[in-house]
Parts: structure tokens; sequence; C-alpha cells
């Protein structure tokens, strides 16, 4: 008998969740899984899936900050949402994001189906921006749930700074899968030598303390390249324009080809405020670069060992950070050395590996 699963999330327009939630699909999919994945609103898919896979968007939000059209959106998504798993019955839904949780797993109670819930960032940005009754509600959906699925072992002490949450006993731990890219293309993407950073352009990812730090290096022949967009695009082009930086420090957009960037970077850097578990840092480790890291809550000291397949740099700390980079820079021998430890991820976080941990949970 085929199994079914839903796997919902806010959209696939972008970002380190979608990209974990597409390769489940994916894999699912190709295991002979019945695969829809529901996205809670219209936005434009930025990651391959499988043909197998059904997607369905269920709602298109444009003025989302009039109170009316607020309660109309949530409506629609509450009654499209139980609609579809009323209808499909999936032997496990898999939610992803605090969003997507609450809605399915909402539903997924009073359907009396099986789901499980998937924190992907620090809590300081979800659940403890709540106030405390959407905490009591959110507590209840999350106990009921087969599972609250963890990227980074560390964030379930983010859940202890939540005092009802001390009570719940059903966390797993499931690191993300290295993204398989396709062969990367030997054709220059710079003109010069590069350190690379990869993030949607928002404060938590740091990229002012990187060009900072940036800032302080003597390596003339050497860019900053950042690819990612958001809100903070144009704090960061000010930023830039105002340390003289324009042509060296580049904020090159969103790439579909960032496995040519990881392969041509000097140095990759993760100069994050806080993360849930940096998919951009396993993706580069797996492409053999050289990784700098800031010490962030959480993922990060999951990943490095420090001085051993990469640096780790004590949150905010801008004159380590700019230390650690020209280190790699200016020793072939140590960038050698932490590119071919770091590859060692491919093994530790396979789709293989990471998959069948989740068959474990779904399947149970």
């Amino acid at each position: 008998m085929t199994t079914k699963l839903c796997f919902v999330i806010n959209s696939l327009e972008g970002g380190g969740a979608e990209r974990v939630i597409s390769n489940l699909a994916n894999h699912f999919s190709y295991k002979n899984c019945s695969v829809t994945m529901i996205c809670l609103n219209t936005a434009q898919v930025k990651y391959q899936i499988n043909k197998s896979v059904k997607i369905v968007n269920l709602v298109e939000r444009k003025d989302s900050q009039n109170l009316l059209n607020r309660i109309r959106y949530a409506y629609l998504t509450f009654y499209r949402l139980l609609s579809l798993l009323k209808k499909e019955k999936p032997d496990c839904t898999i939610c992803f994001m605090t969003s997507a949780n609450i809605w399915a797993g909402l539903c997924c109670m009073i359907l009396g189906l099986p789901y499980l819930v998937s924190e992907r960032n620090t809590l300081d940005s979800t659940i403890l921006q709540y106030n405390k009754l959407l905490q009591w509600f959110i507590f209840h959906i999350y106990r009921k749930s087969k599972a609250i699925v963890l990227p980074a072992f560390g964030m379930f002490r983010g859940f202890k700074r939540i005092k009802q949450f001390e009570k719940l006993n059903n966390f797993e731990t499931i690191h993300n899968p290295i993204n398989q890219f396709v062969k990367p293309n030997k054709e220059t993407v710079n003109d010069k030598a590069f350190i690379l950073s990869v993030g949607r352009l928002s404060r938590e990812k740091g990229f002012d303390l990187l060009i900072d730090a940036y800032s302080h290096l003597r390596a003339p022949n050497v860019d900053l390249l950042i690819s990612g967009e958001g809100p903070e695009r144009e704090n960061l082009e000010k930023q830039i324009k105002d340390l003289n930086l324009t042509g060296k420090v580049k904020l090159i957009g969103f790439k579909s080809n960032l496995q040519d960037y990881y392969a041509q970077a000097e140095v990759f850097v993760l100069s994050s405020r806080n993360e849930g578990y940096p998919n951009v840092l396993v993706e580069a480790m797996g492409m053999g670069c050289a990784c700098v890291a800031m010490d962030c809550e959480f993922g990060p000291s999951e990943i490095i060992e420090h001085g051993i397949n990469g640096f780790l740099v004590a949150k905010e700390d801008i004159e380590e950070l700019s230390l650690s980079i020209d280190k790699i820079l200016n020793n072939s021998h140590l960038r050698s050395e932490f590119s071919a430890k770091a590859k060692s991820i491919n093994k530790t976080n396979s789709i293989e590996l990471i998959s069948a941990n989740w068959e474990q949970l779904i399947m149970s």
C-alpha cells in the first residue's frame, strides 16, 4: 500500500528550510510515496521539484496589512487546508516553520491525523516573539505532534526558555541534508579572487558585520561577494558606499548556480547573529570551501570543529572575524587542509542518512 505524505510550508520562494523540505519531498517521491507539497502562500517555486510531487498553493496574498484582508486570509488558509487534508487523509503531515506548524497542526488535530512539526530558526525570531496566549496555543499543538524536529541540538535550549515548553519531551534532532548540486561550471564567475557569503539580506545574517570585517583586510586583489536578496539591501549598499568599497563588495542577488561560486571561492564566511542550522555553511563545506563562521545560536558549533575543519569566531567579534579570514587567505596549506576535512560533511549529512532518520520518525 502506497504511503501518502503531505509536506506543509509557507512557500518555496527561497531559503534554507525551503531547500530542505524540497529535497525531502523529492526523496520520498522517488521511494514510491504519494507526496503532496502544500504551500500556504502562492509564490514562485525556486527549487527543482520532482514531477510526481503535487504542489498545491492555498492563498494568493496581496495587501496583508489590511486587518480585514488578514482575517480573510486566515479563514481561507484554515478552510482550504482543512478541506485538503480531509480529502488526502495522509499517513503523516510534515510541517516546516512556525506558521505552517500552527495551521497544519491545528487541522491535523481536528481531523485526528498524525503530524510532525519542525522549527527551523532560532526561537528568538519566532515563538519567543508571540504573546503568552499564542505560546500556550502552540504548546498544545506541538505537544500532540509525533515529534518536534529540530535541525540543531542546541535549539532544544531555546525551548527551555519558555516555562511551559519545559514539559515537552517529544524533541528529535535531525540535521539538514546536504544539497546535491550539479557539477560546477569552470567559467569564471568573478574577475578577481573572492570571499563568498550567502543568505537573505536581513539583519540576523550579519552581513553588515562581514562588510566591516572585510574593510579591515589588507587584500586589494580579493573581492567580497554576497549572494541573496532581502530588506537590508539598501542599508548594505549605503554601508559599502560609506566605506569606499564600491566595486569590491558586490551584492550579487539570488543565484541558481551557487555551486560555481562555492567551487571558486577562496573563503566562505557565515557572519550570522543567529541561525537554526545554516544550510549554506553545510553546502560550502560539502563543496570544499575553507570556512569561517560566527559561533551564533544555533548550528555552527555542531558543524565546525575549530581549527580542524574551519574557524569558529565569537558572535559579533568583527576583529577576530577579519583575522580568521586573513589567516586562510594568506595560508594556502591551511586553506587546503580545511577544504579536505570539510568535505567529510558529504557523508555525515548525506540525503540518504538524513532521510532515513526522517523515514524512521514518519513511519513509527
